[in-house]
């Protein structure tokens, strides 16, 4: 199984290029960082989580700058969105950062993408969170022409443009992996129709579950003509005997978050994270 860590990169702590070494050096496959362009301050909607909004939902990065500066600071570990609001983004700009990215960093670029909770949030960009989903495909349409055809176009009800020449290209052929984020109802037939993964929050859902959906979303895969999709799974749990049951379930990748501070707290979390996670794959 493949070993992830994510953090909310923000600005008063350790900073993405060097928690990429961090990660790195503690054999992690891959780190992801989370976006938000801004969070509102009425708060209508509620946190998913209860409670308040943790303070670093309004004080992360750009995800695509903080992950550049981990490209220039490491050599093996992937670098991903987790995710990316798509709905909240041009997808030609978009797409141009994204190929850029993969291409910099030598294809290691991993693209999580979702739609988003917070309603104010993306009302902001002109998005309305009642069409969001659809948004989201279109956007996510264009951007695989764009990166894969010479002379992109897309014409749909939400994104349209004429032919149009955009390089570099993504590095990946015939692009990074889109990570479909989410474990809504239809999130599934998302992956189906335009992941490369799914990429569910493990706290949200029990792991009985989320074997009846993993299981679904192979049945649906193989309908669609499509070979097995893989999973991974955000927001993992640090207990042995359930990291072991994920994998059964038919996980390849588990995403374990580590809070936002300075590098002389993060550093040992990490380096003991890393034991627990490795020792429970062995075990």
């Amino acid at each position: 199984m493949k070993l992830g860590l994510a953090m909310f990169p923000t600005d008063d702590a350790v900073r993405p290029a060097e928690l990429g070494r961090i990660a790195e050096e503690h054999g992690f496959e891959s780190l992801f960082l989370p976006e938000h362009t801004h969070i509102p301050a009425s708060r209508r909607t509620p946190y998913p989580g209860g409670g308040e909004l943790p303070r670093e939902y309004s004080h992360t990065y750009d995800p695509f700058v903080a992950l550049a500066t981990v490209a220039e600071a490491t050599e093996r570990i992937k670098l991903a969105t987790g995710i990316c609001l798509v709905v909240e983004r041009d997808p030609i700009t978009t797409a141009k950062e994204v190929a850029s990215l993969d291409h910099l960093s030598d294809g290691r670029f991993l693209f999580g993408v979702g739609a988003g909770w917070n309603r104010e949030e993306m009302e902001n960009h002109g998005t309305d969170p009642h069409r969001r989903f659809s948004l989201m495909r279109e956007r996510i349409e264009a951007m695989k022409a764009i990166w894969t055809q010479d002379e992109a176009e897309y014409h749909g009800e939400h994104v349209d443009f004429d032919p149009i020449w955009s390089w570099p290209k993504p590095l990946q052929q015939p692009h990074p992996p889109v990570l479909v984020g989410g474990n809504g109802e239809k999130v599934i037939e998302r992956v189906v129709a335009f992941g490369d993964e799914w990429m569910p929050n493990l706290g949200l859902t029990s792991p009985d579950e989320m074997a009846r959906r993993v299981e679904e979303l192979q049945e649906k895969a193989a309908q669609a003509g499509r070979g097995e999709i893989p999973v991974t799974g955000s927001a993992a749990p640090r207990d042995p005997e359930a990291i072991e049951r994920l994998a059964e379930i038919g996980f390849h990748r588990l995403v374990w978050y580590v809070r936002p501070e300075p590098r002389d707290q993060v550093a040992p979390k990490v380096e003991k994270l890393a034991r627990l996670v490795h020792e429970a794959q062995v075990a």
